[in-house]
Formats: C-alpha cells, sequence, structure tokens
C-alpha cells in the first residue's frame, strides 16, 4: 500500500526562513514557498510586499504522515516563529509577515488549536497571549522560484535574515530541544 502524502501551510515571517527547519526533517517530501489567504490569483512577490494582496508569505510542506506526524510539524512550528507577535516575525514586519497556520481538514484544526492552546497554558511566553491565528486554508500560489530553496543557494544573506529569530529559538526554546 502506498503511503498517503499530506501537505500542511505555515506562515511564520519571510518565507525563506521557514523553509530549513521544515525540509531537513526524515519524512518530509518538499517544501515550496509561497502566498495564500489574499485576494488576487497569481500574486507577485512585488504585490504581496505592497500589502494590497491580502495574501501571506507562506510555506507548503508535502510530508509521509507515516514518518512525521502533522502534529509534529505545529511543533516544529511554534519553535521557529513568535507566536505573541501578530505584527509580523522579527524583523519582517507587516501582515504579509503575521503568523499564521492555514488547516486544510478538520483534523489539522483540531491538532492545531489544542497545540495553541497547550501552548498559551506553558507559561513558556510568560503572561504574552499566544496571537497566532489558526485559518482555513486557500489557494496556495508558488513564489517565483529565485525565491525556493533559497537558503540553500545564499547562506550568507540567510545568516544576517536569519540572526532575530536564531536569537529567540535560542531564548525560549533551546532548554527544551537539548
Amino acid at each position: 500500500m502506498a503511503n498517503k502524502i499530506e501537505t500542511a501551510v505555515f506562515a511564520g515571517g519571510c518565507f525563506w526562513c521557514m523553509v530549513e527547519p521544515f525540509d531537513t526533517l526524515p519524512g518530509i517530501i518538499k517544501v515550496r514557498s509561497g502566498y495564500t489567504g489574499g485576494h488576487v490569483d497569481h500574486p507577485t512577490y512585488e504585490q504581496v510586499c505592497s500589502h494590497t494582496t491580502g495574501h501571506t508569505e507562506a510555506v507548503k510542506i508535502w510530508f509521509d504522515p507515516d514518518k512525521i506526524s502533522y502534529k509534529d510539524l505545529v511543533e516544529i512550528y511554534w519553535q521557529v516563529t513568535d507566536p505573541t507577535d501578530a505584527g509580523g516575525q522579527f524583523q519582517d514586519r507587516g501582515d504579509n509577515y503575521r503568523p499564521v497556520i492555514f488547516v486544510d481538514s478538520d483534523q489539522q484544526r483540531q491538532i492545531a488549536e489544542k497545540s495553541k492552546n497547550d501552548l498559551a497554558a506553558s507559561g513558556t511566553f510568560g503572561d504574552d497571549p499566544i496571537v497566532t491565528q489558526i485559518e482555513d486554508a486557500s489557494t496556495f500560489w508558488e513564489a517565483e522560484e529565485y525565491h525556493q530553496d533559497f537558503y540553500k543557494y545564499n547562506q550568507a544573506r540567510m545568516k544576517i535574515q536569519d540572526a532575530p529569530r536564531e536569537d529567540f529559538i535560542k531564548q525560549h526554546w533551546q532548554t527544551k530541544t537539548k
């Protein structure tokens, strides 16, 4: 029996920074950068950056649920985003960088909502509320090819781009991931 491939869509700031944490995991088939949640068909990067399309930069992840679960992906998502910042992520500001878990089934919604509630109850972020939205998935438009796998080909730029995110991860998760 062939494995069923599932997908997950997450937004958490610049999509360049969201690919590598998932792309390198066992069970991940592919990760693509793109745009979702807006009202313009086939948006371009320039259109999305203009804040006029309603789109959010996101990643779509194709995965083998026999090797990695959706729940596992959601747990990783929390560790690579700031779930207390609705105005963007790290140095990336604006609605196109907001943190969102886009769900495509009742099961994904239940997993994401439970995980969000568990995170809020954990006290990891003190009194700061968890503001990451959980929304129904809509059309995912792949970004231009030069955005795909950016971290592999532009390591110097990624080091600068990802520094605030790395500092945040160390501050909030270092003791939990060792």
